[in-house]
């Protein structure tokens, strides 16, 4: 009994798995492979400007984590709406993301983000329909099924449902570029793990 219940968890794990890297095999031209384009846009303001991070929801929550491993590289990095989070201007850089082409939240902050003069960073699954590309200074593509393209068979329950797959790929997207990043940074894995902080 044990032996079937491990063997249908690690079934589940490797389908899933298996799902979330089938997004990075697929093409994203004309757009720029999103791990090099997140690594260059984050390093080209690494030194002298900011990094400010927003999204809703579960897609939220991984810019949240991606947000505390920039601080770990030594990165000025800041969550929209947190108290602490000072105001952008052009040196900075927003990185937003709106899965299903657009929030009216995120399409504002973008906005307000462009008039102060900071470069947006826009991550996406629907470049080409989305409304709050427009306010984007790059586009990060990241070929993944969102709550806008959910509508398969209702009888049928999905292992992942809903913007699942497009939050997992952005998991996994973030840790690649956080790898890259330590290398283009040179940041070594000791004084990664100086930063963590030590108040739990």
């Amino acid at each position: 009994m044990a032996d079937e219940k491990s063997a249908e968890v690690s079934k589940l794990s490797t389908q899933i798995c298996n799902q979330i890297a089938s997004v990075f095999s697929k093409p994203t031209h004309p757009h720029p492979p999103p791990l090099d384009l997140l690594a260059t846009e984050i390093a080209s303001v690494s030194r002298l400007g900011r990094i400010f991070l927003y999204g809703v929801g579960r897609e939220g929550l991984m810019l949240r984590a991606f947000c505390m491993r920039l601080f770990h590289l030594g990165l000025s990095s800041h969550l929209v709406f947190d108290m602490t989070t000072p105001p952008i201007s052009s040196a900075d850089l927003l990185i937003a993301s709106a899965g299903p082409g657009g929030f009216s939240t995120v399409d504002a902050i973008c906005s307000v983000a462009r008039s102060a003069g900071a470069r947006v960073l826009l991550l996406t699954a629907q470049p080409e329909t989305g409304f709050s590309v427009r306010h984007a200074t790059a586009v990060c593509y990241i070929p993944a099924q969102t709550m806008a393209d959910d509508g398969g068979d209702a009888a049928e329950r999905p292992l992942l449902p809903m913007g699942s797959v497009y939050e997992g790929a952005m998991f996994v997207l973030f840790e690649m570029v956080i790898y890259k990043l330590g290398e283009i940074l040179g940041e070594s894995p000791d004084a990664v793990r100086s930063r963590h902080t030590n108040l739990e």
